[in-house]
């Protein structure tokens, strides 16, 4: 239970003054000094959450809602990595090019960039809890959309997932900064890790499940449709026992940040998200074709893939948990995209005989890098309503660059014949990636107001 100080009036960030939503000024939160303390007058001393909201989940109801976090992140990646182990056989079957295919992983991308903007103001409308419900409504629907036959049908319901999966990944980090603001790192170790359990489970079942049942690939999707039920039943309590903010802050919250696009510290979470989010995204698309076309099954190039999300699992946990009790996060972020290059470089020269080396090299390193990414959105916002602002717009702009990576990798390829000049492209997009990667990890809040470096 988190400490309460008095909060008897409102103070200007607090105040409900017209239709920007900020104090007398005009002005927002100014970015914080060295020590990350939350602008003077928006929060509680030491919890860095806005007065007047609630302490945050505890006893049985916090571990509800966590198992029900847990559920809802595992349901964010399975139907867009189950492409991967099929697209041999999506593109035989369908005819699609190269270039087509990748749409199947770049639609959703774009989905969760263009839509990002959208996700605050729809947990703001209907609350977080039923919006939160309402993806896992949207992603069983997609694949329950994508088994019809038409190709249409099949990348009309990626697009369905993909809005579904977009709005949760916005609203996700600001429920953990609301609802166990003293707990905020293992939350999120424990969300990112969520993430890649379910690529990993996606990439090492989808393509035996497929052969051990002779089902075909498109009904092999749809079965991912489950995972999002079961999601929904446990989210379901949310809805009567969810943690309810005060109205004071609701008010607040119902207007936008002004200022953040504004801070050099939001476009540094927000690219440091972009590129970890294009190497992630474009690696999946195309790792088991490249081992495949390297003279491995297409099994094992499958298993690969899972067997290097399963890495990333423990990367994604360990990395947000023991950021500032050993390492530094730039540092982190640093280790885990010069983990990435070596796997890149061993692909390039031992793309097989090496492969259970480099693929857990990668898995380490993006497992680290994704979970950085969602903790700097944490740790760099004040409280849940910048957590939710920066969320928005680094996740605008992240995956909108993000859905280039699968789309323009395949092109590359198709251009080429190879894969060495696409890998090298990945090779080199870590370097900004690694310097982004310590301006995001700066011990400062984001800026609301004009003039804040």
């Amino acid at each position: 239970m988190r400490s309460q100080g008095p909060a008897t009036t409102p103070t200007a960030a607090e105040a409900d003054t017209g239709p920007t939503g900020t104090g007398p000024t005009g002005t927002g939160p100014t970015e914080t000094g060295p020590t990350g303390a939350s602008h003077p007058g928006t929060s509680h001393p030491g919890t860095g959450h806005p007065a007047g909201s609630p302490p945050g989940a505890t006893g049985r109801a916090a571990l509800w809602l966590g198992a029900g976090v847990v559920l809802l992140a595992l349901n964010l990646r399975p139907a867009l990595v189950a492409v991967s182990p099929l697209a041999d056989t999506i593109r035989d079957e369908s005819g699609m090019s190269a270039t087509a295919t990748s749409l199947l992983t770049a639609l959703p991308l774009l989905c969760f960039g263009l839509l990002a903007p959208v996700a605050p103001r729809l947990g703001r409308r209907f609350g977080t809890e039923r919006a939160l419900l309402a993806t896992m409504v949207l992603i069983g629907a997609g694949t329950a959309l994508r088994t019809l036959d038409p190709v249409v049908a099949l990348f009309a319901g990626t697009v369905v997932i993909g809005a579904g999966i977009a709005v949760a990944n916005v609203l996700l980090p600001g429920l953990i900064k609301r609802d166990f603001p003293a707990r905020a790192g293992l939350m999120t170790g424990l969300y990112s890790m969520s993430l890649f359990g379910g690529a990993a489970l996606a990439a090492g079942v989808t393509l035996p499940v497929q052969q051990a049942s002779g089902m075909n690939w498109r009904t092999t999707l749809a079965c991912w449709g489950a995972l999002a039920l079961v999601a929904l039943v446990v989210w379901l309590p949310q809805l009567r026992t969810g943690t309810r903010v005060a109205a004071a802050v609701a008010r607040q919250a119902a207007h936008p940040v002004r200022g953040l696009w504004r801070s050099p510290l939001a476009w540094q979470v927000t690219a440091y998200m972009g590129l970890q989010s294009l190497n992630y995204y474009a690696a999946a698309a195309w790792l088991p074709t490249l081992l495949q076309d390297a003279g491995m099954s297409a099994g094992d190039a499958g298993w690969m893939l899972s067997f290097s999300s399963l890495l990333g699992i423990a990367g994604s946990f360990v990395a947000p948990v023991i950021v500032g009790r050993r390492l530094g996060s730039g540092t982190l972020a640093a280790l885990g995209a010069l983990l990435c290059a070596v796997a890149y470089a061993g692909l390039l020269t031992a793309p097989v005989g090496g492969a259970y080396v480099w693929m857990s090299l990668l898995g380490l390193g993006q497992g680290a890098a994704i979970s950085l990414a969602l903790l700097f959105i944490v740790q760099r916002a004040p409280d849940a309503r910048h957590v939710a602002q920066l969320s928005s717009m680094a996740q605008c702009f992240g995956y909108i660059l993000a859905a280039t990576g699968p789309a323009v990798l395949g092109a590359v390829h198709d251009a080429s014949h190879n894969w060495t000049v696409p890998v090298v492209v990945l090779l080199v997009l870590l370097v900004p990636q690694i310097a982004v990667g310590f301006g995001a990890a700066r011990d400062r809040h984001v800026a609301g107001g004009p003039g804040a470096a």
